[in-house]
C-alpha cells in the first residue's frame, strides 16, 4: 500500500506541524505503507520524507522540472519522478497511491485534497481521503464543511468521505478501514 501526503513547503508557525509530519512519515514507515509525495525537500514535505526514510520506509517523490531546477528536490529519496508540469505531478501522484492525507499546508495542499475528493464523490476512484489535523490546523475548514452540508451545497456522505484526526496512527486505521459511500452524486431536481 502506498498513500500520498499533500502539505506545505513550508514548515508553518507552529512546531507542531513539523512534529505531526515527522510522525507521519515515522507511522508510515512503520506500518509498511510506501509514501508518495511532492518529491521537495524544504517544509513539511521534506519533513514528511526524512522521517519516512529515517524509519526505513519506501519514499516515492514526483516533482516538476522547474522545481528541480530551482534544487528544490529531495536527492535522498527512494525513487523521484521528474515530470513536466503540475497537472503531470498531480496524476502520477494519484496513479501511484492508494489514498490520501493532507498535512497542514497552503492553497496548493487545499487544492491537491479538494482535487482528489470531487474525484472520490464524482465515482472516478474509490480511495480515501483524509485531513492530518495537526494543532487544530484544520478546525475552520471543518467547520464551513459542516455548514456546507447545512446549507444543502454538500451531502452527508460525502462530507462523511474526509476522515479525519490529530494523531497519525488512528488517521492511518481509520483510512486501512475506509469503505466509500454507496450514494449515487447526482440527485432529482429538488432531492438533497
Amino acid at each position: 500500500m502506498r498513500l500520498c501526503v499533500f502539505c506545505g513547503s513550508a514548515p508553518g508557525n507552529q512546531p507542531d506541524y513539523l512534529a505531526a509530519a515527522q510522525q507521519l512519515g515515522t507511522a508510515l514507515a512503520k506500518a509498511g505503507i510506501g509514501l508518495v509525495y511532492g518529491g521537495a525537500q524544504v517544509g513539511l514535505m521534506g519533513a514528511v520524507a526524512d522521517a519516512a526514510l529515517a524509519a526505513g520506509g519506501e519514499v516515492i517523490g514526483v516533482i516538476p522540472r522547474h522545481l528541480v531546477e530551482r534544487e528544490l528536490a529531495h536527492e535522498g529519496l527512494t525513487t523521484l519522478h521528474e515530470v513536466g508540469s503540475m497537472h503531470e505531478r498531480k496524476a502520477m501522484m494519484a496513479d501511484l497511491s492508494d489514498g490520501f492525507i493532507a498535512l497542514p499546508g497552503g492553497v496548493g495542499t487545499f487544492e491537491e485534497l479538494f482535487e482528489v475528493w470531487t474525484w472520490g464523490q464524482l465515482g472516478h476512484h474509490q480511495k480515501p481521503c483524509a485531513l492530518f489535523n495537526a494543532a487544530g490546523y484544520y478546525d475552520k475548514l471543518i467547520e464551513f464543511l459542516n455548514h456546507a452540508v447545512n446549507e444543502g451545497f454538500m451531502r452527508q456522505p460525502y462530507r462523511d468521505m474526509l476522515i479525519v484526526d490529530n494523531e497519525a496512527e488512528p488517521l492511518l486505521a481509520k483510512v486501512r478501514d475506509y469503505t466509500p459511500p454507496s450514494v449515487a452524486k447526482w440527485v432529482k431536481t429538488g432531492q438533497r
